[in-house]
């Protein structure tokens, strides 16, 4: 013990300017010791390379350090005092003093001093790091290393990723994450009523671990479109993992996320697939001239091609291909092109592809009337999809449904605005052989004039019909016009007397002049539909609990009702297997189960009441 008393005087002596210094300072007397040591150490070894001798230099070091006024002792002294006192009380003092019962009178003050020697620095104050050994200013941050000394920034970051590494993965929130999940998913249109079958739980456990997969095997063309579907919405389609849906034997690739690929990587899809026929290619920004001089020189087969965003293909190159490879397309789907694309490469398209049966170009900026034109040429179109940017003429429009329409399918008109009555009368009377009517974006169409189109119509009932966003936008009127614009009252009646006993799918989001009499008798729990599995109601102001509550009623194999900004829908149940998105009143979760169809009658009778 008498040892280690004299180690403790030649740290804390009275007769130390350093000690004195240092206690004034809240400074630790080890640190300085060490501090001072070093400085000696290397002013020596700068005397042995130097040969000159720097004991001045030391002196002078030395004096300045000794410096102390009577203030600073004064409050030095009270300091150490306090700082004493304090330890005396803490109850790791105690402890230790019970084990020092042996030592003789005065061992409390050593005991004290040695722990106030070996106190951890205060923030502000310097100190080394314990790892790296390097100088830092201390704060009340500052971590621990193994042996109790304090790390830097640096090393307590590295200690703390090291840390976590070796801590369990942190339990998650299954069921808030399974139900975030189950939402996210009736937002994209996937309805899933009941467990995963094997294979989706095997296709969604590859896409987890896409990074570990090195082959795919002879999976079918249709997992392959899912796991590009998932991966593509993951953003994770990149060059390797393209590898894994390119096999000699396929004719189809669909890439739903090309944002990561090069020129190379398109070329290298036709030089491993050289008898390709179906292309889809989304968000192909990367796509240029060099890829399509490739599929002219190889002579890809391509007979159904669909490029979203492919900009850096010019009109020379288009016109190229359609002239020498056109002859094969069968179908032909562009959207997005806002660099190329004219009028006259439209010519040169139908020109040099008289076999398409699909076309589909939407928000293509260079084209317009004169695109009209060319396309009614097409002798064996059968579906035909447009939006055009560009302002058209309302009869450049109607002269196309007159050249065409008697051979359409499918017919999709988005977003032109100058379109009259008169393109609706034409539909009358030339279309009659369509499953799939779209007209949408519009606020010059009568509602008389929807009426007239299905009412005595010679088309067969259609599948699909979208008229969503057809009325009025003078927003001072609520109700419309005395004649209503756009889809109301009149029209939505014509629409299920014509087409209710076959419809499957119907839009009429945005058509806010339909009156609540009138979604009241469609949908008053008599009444049949028994196809319609998808309808969206959104934005329609008149829509409440009493006619969705008949909706359910009316149509059994309804699976998914969009209803955004229908705010008077309340305390609706929803049946079993039915998805009703963009209601917040609903009771219980967004798809309920356990609910039957006369239950649900009952309801709405309650609610008339």
């Amino acid at each position: 013990m008498t040892g280690r008393r004299a180690a403790s005087n030649r740290i804390r002596g009275p007769q130390s300017a350093l000690t004195d210094f240092l206690a004034a300072n809240n400074i630790s007397a080890v640190q300085i010791r060490d501090d001072y040591e070093r400085r000696q150490q290397a002013a020596q070894q700068e005397v042995v390379q130097s040969g000159q001798a720097n004991e001045e230099i030391e002196e002078t070091v030395l004096e300045e350090e000794h410096v102390e006024t009577p203030v600073q002792k004064n409050r030095r002294k009270k300091k150490e005092e306090a700082a004493i006192a304090k330890i005396k009380r803490s109850k790791s003092y105690q402890k230790r003093k019970a084990r020092d019962d042996s030592e003789p009178d005065g061992s409390d003050d050593e005991i004290a001093w040695d722990m106030c020697a070996k106190s951890k620095p205060l923030p502000g104050q310097l100190e080394n790091c314990e790892t790296c050994d390097k100088r830092f200013t201390v704060t009340a941050y500052s971590k621990t290393g193994p042996d109790g000394e304090l790390l830097c920034t640096k090393c307590s970051k590295e200690q703390e990723t090291e840390r976590k590494k070796d801590l369990k993965p942190k339990k998650q929130n299954h069921s808030r994450d399974k139900r975030r999940k189950v939402q996210s998913n009736l937002l994209d249109g996937i309805i899933h009523n009941g467990s995963k079958t094997l294979q989706e739980l095997c296709v969604e456990k590859v896409a987890d671990n896409i990074n570990d997969v090195e082959e795919f095997g002879d999976l079918p063309p249709s997992l392959l479109d899912r796991l590009s579907q998932i991966l593509s919405r993951r953003r994770v389609l990149s060059t390797r993992t393209l590898d894994l849906f390119l096999r000699p034997d396929l004719d189809t690739v669909a890439v739903y996320d090309c944002g990561k690929l090069e020129v190379s990587d398109y070329i290298k899809i036709f030089s491993i697939i050289p008898k390709l026929k179906r292309l889809n290619l989304r968000n192909a920004g990367q796509l240029k001239d060099e890829v399509i001089d490739y599929i002219l020189e190889r002579d890809v087969p391509i007979e159904h091609l669909q490029l979203e965003a492919a900009n850096l293909v010019s009109d020379d190159k288009w016109r190229e291909y359609f002239s020498k490879m056109g002859y094969r397309l069968e179908t032909l789907k562009l959207s997005w092109l806002d660099f190329s694309m004219d009028d006259e490469t439209v010519a040169y398209l139908v020109a040099g592809c008289p076999n398409l049966i699909r076309l589909k170009m939407k928000k293509c900026f260079r084209i317009g009337d004169p695109a009209f034109e060319s396309i009614s040429k097409l002798e064996h179109l059968e579906h035909l999809s447009l939006r055009f940017v560009t302002p058209t003429t309302n009869q450049a429009l109607v002269n196309l449904i007159r050249q065409v329409g008697g051979k359409l399918r499918t017919l999709s008109l988005e977003r032109f605005e100058n379109a009259d009555d008169e393109v609706l009368d034409q539909i009358h009377c030339t279309c009659t052989k369509l499953s799939k009517l779209r007209f949408t974006d519009n606020d010059y169409c009568t509602d008389k004039a929807f009426a007239s189109l299905f009412t005595n119509w010679s088309n067969p009932p259609l599948a699909q019909i979208d008229l969503s966003s057809n009325r009025d936008l003078d927003y001072t009127q609520p109700d419309g016009p005395e004649d209503p614009i756009g889809l109301a009252s009149s029209g939505f009646k014509a629409i299920m007397a014509h087409s209710g006993s076959r419809l499957e799918r119907l839009d009429i989001s945005s058509c806010r002049h339909i009156k609540h009499s009138t979604f009241a008798e469609v949908f008053d729990g008599v009444k049949q539909y028994p196809f319609l599995k998808e309808i969206n109601i959104s934005f329609l102001t008149k829509m409440d609990t009493v006619v969705v509550a008949g909706m359910f009623k009316c149509c059994p194999s309804l699976a998914k009702v969009t209803a955004f900004g229908c705010f008077n829908i309340t305390d609706i149940i929803v049946p079993l297997g039915v998805a009703l998105i963009g209601v917040p009143n609903t009771l219980e979760s967004i798809v309920q189960e356990g609910m039957a169809l006369n239950d649900v009658s009952s309801m709405a009778l309650r609610a008339m009441l």
